[in-house]
This record gives structure tokens, sequence and C-alpha cells, in this order.
């Protein structure tokens, strides 16, 4: 725990602090401003609608990126000074994503009223927003492409200062646009907004060395691409699974109660977010690296319970200030029509306090390329928080949803400590399976 604490201190806080903390306060702020005009302009029932584009092109920005981004920023980082290599990693990320990218967009393009009335129940007239989303997901794409050579050449300080800048012109372009157009303008922003981040991107590398003559056809490299298919697989997995999970369950209350109670559960999975972000930016930077470091089932063992013991009772007494000002937050953040949102709480916060608990231990999936046992698990957990979500939202109406995601990830944990039981409880295994 000491080492851990240590750590923190001097080197993930310093981190934290210089790199993520500007970029993920300044994102809560742009989130809680536009969370407040929608409540305002557009109300609950807008909140839905733009839940479910939100997890729609969250689910299709990843499938045109095919998972590469983490991996593609290892690789950068390995090869800086290979000029060869480094070139065939580019060449091969840039053109196989470009197609790739390209595939999503014509599907969208020519799909869009197919799409809208998949992600609009009862709203039939939303499909140039769909043809929109098509037209910038190129621009989302080259942004992410120059987002992980930027990282993986070590060039933080311009990724964070890109970043706040192209938080603060969304914001404002989103805020402006729901002004104007309301529900159609809140739609619009979402479609645009990370692709809008490219122009501040564009800005930022171009005078910078370029590594356009090193990006070459004949640079292909086949060999590159499958060792990247096991991490790439995974990252597209949840990243792909989850929000589209999110949006049936949200259709399923508009269908089954209605569009209102959807957008409280909307609310409500914001607010969540933007606690969550702070935590998850932590888990990244200190658990994964080290999860990738050790072999050892004890040092394991003090990685894990180290972070149950430094954070997790802090996180847990946040969540608890968190309850208690849960009339507050919602009229802050929303507007008296969401008061609804308060029942919603409890089993949110519960939830996400296992969540939590458990991905600490499944970073070790990641951390030792555990292909299967992570898409077992995350197959099941996706499973089992559809059904559960299902299962009560027909019992207790919209409450149904968070009581499924306190249930299924309470499942989950159960899942991971059965997995890992022998490594944090046992005392005759040497080394980790890998």
């Amino acid at each position: 725990m000491k080492k851990l604490l240590d750590y923190i201190n001097n080197h993930v806080l310093v981190k934290v602090t210089s790199l993520k903390t500007a970029a993920v306060f300044t994102r809560m702020i742009a989130g809680l401003l536009t969370s407040k005009a929608i409540a305002i302009f557009i109300g609950a029932e807008g909140m839905a609608l733009i839940g479910n584009l939100r997890n729609f092109t969250k689910a299709f920005q990843n499938i045109a990126i095919i998972g590469f981004y983490d991996g593609f920023v290892k690789h950068i980082a390995e090869f800086k000074d290979d000029v060869v290599k480094l070139s065939k990693s580019v060449s091969t990320v840039f053109y196989v994503g470009f197609i790739a990218t390209i595939l999503v967009s014509i599907f969208c393009y020519f799909k869009a009223e197919f799409i809208n009335d998949i992600i609009f129940p009862t709203y039939n007239d939303y499909a140039y927003v769909i043809r929109v989303f098509a037209i910038v997901l190129p621009f989302f794409s080259l942004n992410m492409f120059s987002f992980a050579i930027m990282n993986g050449f070590s060039k933080y300080k311009i990724l964070i200062i890109i970043n706040i800048i192209g938080q603060i012109l969304g914001v404002f372009i989103t805020l402006l646009l729901i002004y104007q157009n309301k529900i159609e303008g809140a739609l619009i922003s979402v479609v645009i907004a990370e692709s809008l981040m490219f122009l501040i991107t564009l800005v930022g590398i171009i005078n910078r060395r370029s590594l356009v003559p090193l990006i070459k056809v004949s640079q292909i490299s086949f060999s590159y691409l499958k060792s990247m298919r096991t991490h790439s697989v995974m990252a597209l997995f949840s990243a792909i699974i989850l929000p589209l999970v999110a949006l049936a369950i949200r259709s399923y209350i508009i269908d089954e109660i209605g569009y209102k109670e959807a957008g409280f559960w909307e609310a409500m999975t914001r607010i969540s977010h933007y606690y969550l972000m702070l935590v998850s930016s932590l888990i990244a930077l200190y658990i994964l690296p080290r999860l990738t470091e050790i072999d050892s089932v004890i040092e394991f063992r003090k990685e894990v319970f180290g972070f149950y013991k430094a954070v997790v009772p802090v996180f847990g007494i946040g969540l608890l200030l968190i309850y208690l000002s849960k009339s507050i937050i919602v009229s802050i953040v929303f507007s008296s029509e969401f008061e609804s949102v308060e029942d919603l709480f409890l089993w949110q916060l519960l939830g996400d306090f296992v969540k939590v608990l458990s991905i600490v231990i499944a970073y070790q999936f990641l951390a030792k390329k555990m292909f299967w046992h992570y898409i077992i698990t995350e197959t099941f957990l996706v499973v089992i928080l559809y059904l559960t979500s299902i299962f009560f939202i027909d019992l207790y109406g919209v409450e149904g949803a968070v009581i499924g995601h306190f249930v299924s990830y309470l499942m989950y944990y159960a899942v991971i400590l059965l997995i890992f039981g022998s490594s944090l409880f046992g005392v005759d295994i040497d080394k980790i399976e890998k």
C-alpha cells in the first residue's frame, strides 16, 4: 500500500496534474454545461434521443478506427527511432484505418433511413443527421491517427492543449446550436463535435516534423496487422458492444415506458460518467502499466489490495457525498423536470462502486493479453447487463435499469473473483498465468 501511495504522490498525481487533470475537468465542465442546456432548452425527451445518438456515434467511431489507437501508440513509442519499422506502422494503420473509415461512412450515409428508424423510434426525420455523421467521420479518424502519433512521441503538452481548446470550441458550438435549433442543433453537435477537433489538431501539428513521407502503400505490413489483432479485437469488443447495449436498453425504456423516463436514465448515466472520469484516469495511468510490468502473484495481489486500501475508501466516501447531495446536483446540472432522477442515484452509485472494484482486477486481462478470458467475461457482462435491465425495467420501471446495472456488475465481479481467486487469496501459485 505504501508503494502505491508513494507512486501516486510522486508519479501518478504529477502526471494527472500535468497531463490529464486540466483536460478531464474541461471535459467535465463542458459536459455539465451541455447537460444544463439540454435540460433547459430541450427537456427529458430530447435527452433520450441525444443519448441514443451518442451511443450510436461512439460505437461506429470505434469501428472506424478498428481498435488501433492504444496499440498504435505503443508501436510508435517503440519504433520512433527506427524509420523502417515506424514507416510500416504508420502506413499500415493509416491505410487500413482509411479503408475501414470509408466503408463505415458509406454504410452510414446510404443506410441513414434504416439507422434513423433504429435509434430514433417514432422519429423519422433525422436521417440527415446520420448522413452528416458519415461525412465528418473521416476527420474523426484522422484526428485519432494524429493523436496516436503525438502520444507515441510523448507530445503530451500539445495533446493536452489541443484537448482543452477542442473541448472549449466543442461546448461553444454545442451551446450555440442548442440555443438556435433546439433538438436538431443538439443532434448535429453530437455528430460533429469529435470531428471538429481535427481542425485544432491540424494547427497543432502543422509546424512539426511531418511523417507524411513515411506513409506509403508499399510499406503496409500484414505481419504488423497480425501483431495488432489481439489488442485490436479486445479494444473493439467493449468499445462497440457496451454503447450498443446502452442504446438497446434506452430504446426498450422508450418503447415500454416513454421518452421522458428514458431521458431520466440518460441523465443519471451522464452524472455517473462525469465522476468516473477521475477514477478511470487514475486506473489507466497506474493499474494497467503496473500489471503489465509485474509477473508475480504476490505483486499482483499487493497492487490490487493496495489500490483497494488507498483509493477505494476515498471513492466510496465520494459516492456517499454525491448521494447525500443528489438533490443539489440534479437542480444544478439539469432542471426541475429531472427531479425523478434522484430516485436512480442509489443503485447507480452502488453499481459504479462494484464496477471500479471489478475493473481494477479485470485490467489483468488486458495487461497479460488474456484474450479469451476477456472476451468471455465481457460477453457475460453485456448479456447479463441487458437481460437484468430488461427484467427489472418490467418490474420497477426506469429504476429497473439502474438496478440491472448494479446486479450485472455484482455478478461480473463474482466471476472476476472466481477467475483470479487463487491469485488473490491463494498461497501456492508463484506465477500469474499469462
